[in-house]
């Protein structure tokens, strides 16, 4: 149809063309307007990305630069521009802005879209770019309005004329949100891939660059699938661009990539990293976690992992020999298959795997085979020898409450050749102390079996009674009274009247039961006789027993007076008696435990240090070195001959020295001791006290935790000989004070019997 000219059709389209192109001009006018009147003027400050100061989180750190803990709302590193690997940056701009350092700020062509559709009602992000994106994760909230967008792009422009394009993108890649609370691509690659940046492959940096876009449906730990389709783009993209070569793409297509689900830390020290936030949060409240201080410890990677191991594989071991209680929980399978797997996961999310101990519910299970299902979806197999430990449960006549049936929750572990067996989260619990004996640093620290399940720091809070394990500051005590290792005491029968304990009367027995007859002190400690403590603890009396133990760092209020004392029936911590031990390994000086070493900032810059205390000088001496060298010989007694000798026998030194504790009806387990300049304490109990069994011990509980400790803190380390201090002389078969020689000395303490029927003296250690 032909239109004429000055037909009302034509006049009428001309009509409406200026019409739209007027109210065109007004809505950019209006747009202008209302920009440079409302917006421009409200534009927020950029203080915020040029003194940018990220959310940095505390890192605690052994004192060999193991990772051991993290404490923040986001996991986040800064690493500047020059830092960045090429092949990060290349696969970031590859995919999210490839004409960064040639646009100023704004990809015209891309806004122009993004407008239209914005005006048209819908909205489309496509055409941000990295600088549009930095305003927008700095300044503004996500809505989709006209007005978010132009303020967006307004502060481009001024990012842009306030900064490089360098700093726009270290800005970006240190502040970008990752999935997992991770904020930041060197924290990412260290969550995803457990892998500093520079270390990335490209297909790991085509990986995390596809994340941005949509940091929940590209998480590569949550949605494998999405995020390998959105690498390949990114990958495809890097090879259309020219960052990788034909070769380089096939390979990273080819590629398997390991993606961690979860933080990973790079030793067990969750109680310590505990104690190190404690303190920096008392200092710094919540800018504790957002400087990205770092803390250094005095903790040894190695010996915190073999103290680690050796408290859970010996609380494992105990937990083992008293047998199984049966599973922890039933759940009820639906018979519709989604339904019991939705069953199986809410089930296992209430009961979650415990390090090596593998949470599953029974599926199937006959008396030789039980199939189990895990949170991970897979099915373990339990048949054989991996059934012996629950053998009671699987009789057709056990109790409900003991009987694995289809729907009970059990734990599983694996042996050493990958076999499952069955096993059980255990009841009682322990902790592992070491510290340098000379300054009082710690070295390794296990407060508990499982953080996650109890995080009460028995090392440093669980007040317990010692039982055996405070006779040698008894025995201490009584050197300074005029004893000596051979002084000769009775074991035998003693009643005691109430004038004596002031109390009930009392008739203290040993632990096996047996009376020895005359026997000398330094035997009397290697065998932990209470009935020979306690004539020793009446002859110096417990006023002066009780004044004398505070010079090892014990509580006083804590401890009782009276002849109970020198059995153990006061309270002291973990470490408390760590470092009463160590009064004895070191020559007779107090020590004071500390943990932190140094700490930095985000910069690095270190804001405190701490040196080793110099703690070998005469205002630090609690005893007489002289004391202290004597109680040493008695003490590596306990480990040659006494019961400690599985020390020895395990360990093949001869400079071990230490001493059992078992508290009555075997409640408290301990261990004690010392080699090397290391002072260590192991303990087991039940936190609500109870019996551990009668047939267990110090030397049974605790005293395995620490062999298999040393054996790691001591290898190639040579044994150490002590020297001997001047004011002590060898008589009488033992080693005796130089003034109590010529018959200022205790000889003889409550015989009934002539001394010539005495035991045999066993050599001096």
């Amino acid at each position: 149809m032909i239109v004429n000219s000055k037909s009302p059709l034509r006049r009428n389209l001309i009509r409406a063309s200026i019409t739209l192109a007027v109210a065109g001009v007004l809505v950019l006018i209006l747009i202008a307007g209302y920009t440079m009147l409302v917006l421009v003027p409200n534009l927020p400050s950029l203080d915020a990305i040029t003194d940018y100061r990220p959310k940095i989180p505390l890192r605690v750190y052994t004192a060999d630069n193991a990772l051991i803990g993290e404490f923040g709302e986001e996991h986040r590193d800064f690493v500047a521009i020059k830092d960045i690997p090429p092949v990060m940056k290349d696969a970031l701009l590859s995919i999210e802005d490839s004409r960064f350092y040639e646009h100023g700020g704004i990809d015209y062509r891309g806004a122009t879209r993004a407008l239209l559709a914005d005006l048209s009602g819908g909205f489309h992000q496509g055409a941000s770019t990295i600088t549009m994106q930095v305003a927008r994760n700095f300044f503004l909230t996500r809505e989709k309005t006209l007005t978010r967008k132009l303020t967006e792009i307004l502060l481009s422009y001024r990012i842009e004329a306030a900064l490089s394009k360098d700093q726009i993108l270290e800005l970006y890649m240190n502040q970008i949100y990752l999935g997992q609370r991770t904020h930041g691509f060197s924290s990412a690659a260290q969550i995803y891939f457990n892998k500093p940046l520079k270390d990335l492959t490209i297909a790991e940096a085509a990986m995390l660059a596809g994340v941005p876009q949509n940091p929940a449906r590209h998480n590569p730990a949550v949605n494998p699938i999405r995020a390998r389709q959105r690498q390949q783009l990114v990958l495809r993209r890097m090879l259309d661009l020219g960052h990788i070569t034909q070769a380089q793409y096939e390979q990273a297509l080819k590629e398997k990539i390991q993606v961690s689900s979860s933080q990973q830390f790079e030793a067990h020290a969750d109680f310590v990293a505990e104690l190190v936030r404690q303190n920096i949060y008392a200092q710094y409240k919540e800018e504790a976690y957002t400087r990205g201080f770092k803390v250094y410890t005095t903790i040894n990677k190695a010996e915190q992992d073999a103290a680690y191991e050796a408290l859970r594989r010996n609380v494992m071991s105990y937990d083992q020999r008293h047998g199984y209680r049966g599973p922890e929980a039933f759940v009820e399978l639906p018979r519709d298959e989604d339904e019991r797997d939705d069953a199986i996961d809410e089930a296992l999310l209430k009961h979650p795997s415990n390090d090596q101990l593998v949470s599953a519910v029974v599926v199937e299970v006959t008396p030789k085979l039980i199939r189990a299902e895990p949170a991970s979806g897979d099915t373990i197999e339990i048949s054989g020898e991996g059934l012996r430990f629950a053998a009671r449960a699987l009789q057709a006549n056990a109790n409900r409450d003991l009987k694995i049936r289809v729907g009970a929750i059990i734990r599983a572990s694996q042996d050493a050749k990958g076999r499952w067996m069955i096993s059980q989260l255990p009841e009682v619990d322990a902790a592992f102390v070491a510290l340098n004996a000379q300054d009082g640093s710690y070295r390794a620290m296990v407060g508990g079996f499982d953080f996650n399940r109890k995080k009460f720091n028995h090392v440093t809070s669980a007040w317990r009674q010692p039982g055996s394990s405070i006779k040698p500051f008894i025995y201490s005590a009584a050197l300074e009274k005029g004893f000596s290792p051979s002084t000769l005491i009775n074991d035998a029968p003693l009643s005691l009247t109430s004038a004596d304990t002031g109390g009930q009367p009392w008739d203290p027995k040993n632990d096996d039961g047996k009376f020895d007859g005359p026997i000398t002190m330094r035997t009397a400690l290697a065998l932990s006789k209470n009935v020979a403590s306690v004539r020793i603890l009446k002859a110096i009396t417990p006023q002066y027993a009780h004044s004398y133990l505070p010079r090892f760092g014990f509580d006083e209020a804590k401890q009782p007076v009276n002849l109970t004392l020198t059995l153990g029936t006061g309270s002291v911590t973990p470490v408390q008696m760590a470092g009463a031990y160590a009064v004895f390994a070191n020559g007779g000086y107090q020590v004071t435990p500390w943990l932190i070493q140094k700490i930095t900032d985000a910069r690095g810059t270190v804001i405190t240090e701490n040196q080793a205390p110099a703690v070998a000088q005469e205002d630090n001496r609690v005893i007489d070195g002289r004391n202290a060298y004597i109680v040493d010989t008695m003490l590596r007694e306990v480990v040659r001959t006494g019961t400690g000798a599985m020390a020895t026998q395990r360990l093949g030194r001869k400079d071990l020295a230490g001493k059992t504790g078992t508290t009555s009806d075997a409640v408290d387990g301990w261990f004690a001791g010392y080699a090397a300049n290391i002072v260590a304490v192991a303990w087991m109990g039940y936190d609500d006290p109870k019996s551990l069994g009668g047939r267990e011990f110090g030397a049974t509980l605790a005293m395995p935790i620490w062999i298999d400790y040393m054996r790691q803190a001591l290898s190639g380390k040579p044994e150490v000989q002590r020297s001997l201090p001047e004011g002590v002389s060898f008589m009488d078969g033992d080693w005796m004070y130089n003034e109590f020689i010529d018959g200022g000395g205790i000889k003889t303490l409550d015989m009934d019997v002539p001394p010539a029927d005495a035991a045999p003296q066993p050599l001096p250690g």
